[in-house]
């Protein structure tokens, strides 16, 4: 397994790590059995950086993941976000960053995880109405406190990054990137590396639209929150299963999947870059992490991005009301 440094603070994790969220919530019926499995899988093959929230099935995936890794505890990196804030039934509350809140949302985690120290915390969603030096003031504080060992914040704008920064140093932003979600090149990424700050991209196989399994949008359950994703609907999907038909070719060329040629090419975008791919299957994990053994070549990926340039993607990635909460 390769090893990447993220950030500047001494946080070495594992080239791919795992996300977990689909575990317990938006993609369909999971199997706590499997999941666990696949975690185990996981570290196995020699994955060491794991990825919760305690937004992630009203809580149940920090503990299912802490379940899980307990045995392993000493050879692994959990990361967890908070500020995404729910009812116990599911019903969104909105974002809070409030100080009293950090604290409380890092005491939840760790019970539930079953753990001593998060090492890796993040602010799930920039809260608009809390100054963001009080939030991340309050999570330094978890830092001195021993509750936690990094920072990090997810799907904020390239302005707070650094005035988050300013208050404590930032180990990483955890954002969607991917062949067909690529806003981060424009200015986010630049800051992180301009920063030292690691990158983290999530739904790295384009919530497994680029794996190229999602042949029709019929078959996804009410729990799967793609159905009502506006990539994945009508002639948006239309146009983007004729873009991932382009990434299968390239991959027969390669002798290999769409996924792997996706995980590759994130891969190899900067070794600053640690994709989290999410799956709760130990089949799709093990095809995950042979993409690490794909090499691409500078004509492979000039190929690549010929074909996956900037806003190839007919949609937007999330609704109007979700994508409110991106890019603060």
């Amino acid at each position: 397994m390769e090893f990447r440094e993220l950030g500047k603070n001494g946080l070495r994790v594992s080239a791919l790590g795992l996300g977990c969220m689909g575990m317990s919530q938006s993609y369909g019926e999971g199997s706590e059995e499997e999941s666990i499995a696949t975690i185990h899988r996981a570290i196995e093959l020699g994955i060491t950086f794991f990825d919760t929230a305690d937004v992630y099935g009203a809580g149940a995936n920090e503990i299912l993941v802490g379940k899980a890794l307990k045995p392993h505890r000493n050879k692994v990196i959990i990361a967890t976000k908070f500020g995404n804030v729910r009812t116990k039934d599911g019903k969104s509350l909105g974002v809070s960053g409030k100080p009293e809140y950090v604290k409380q949302a890092c005491e939840a985690s760790l019970k539930r995880l079953g753990i001593e120290t998060i090492d890796l915390y993040y602010q799930h969603r920039v809260d608009p109405d809390t100054p963001i030096e009080e939030t991340i003031g309050a999570m330094a504080k978890l830092v001195e406190e021993g509750k936690v060992r990094f920072l990090g914040m997810s799907e904020a704008a390239a302005a707070t990054i650094r005035r988050a920064n300013k208050v404590h140093k930032l180990t990483a932003l955890q954002s969607e990137y991917s062949l067909w979600t690529r806003d981060v090149e424009k200015e986010i990424l630049p800051t992180c590396r301009e920063l030292g700050i690691g990158f983290v991209p999530f739904s790295p196989l384009g919530r497994g639209f680029l794996s190229g399994q999602v042949k029709d949008n019929s078959s996804f359950d009410e729990k799967d929150f793609r159905k009502d994703n506006p990539r994945f609907m009508g002639d948006n999907f239309k146009k983007n299963l004729e873009f991932v038909r382009k990434v299968e070719g390239v991959a027969a060329e390669k002798k290999c999947t769409a996924a792997q040629i996706a995980l590759a090419w994130a891969v190899a975008q900067g070794k600053d870059i640690v994709p989290i791919p999410g799956t709760k299957r130990r089949k799709y994990l093990e095809e995950n992490i042979a993409a690490l053994a794909l090499k691409l070549s500078n004509d492979d990926l000039a190929e690549i991005n010929k074909i996956a340039p900037p806003g190839v993607a007919a949609g937007a990635r999330y609704n109007d009301q979700m994508m409110k909460a991106v890019g603060r």
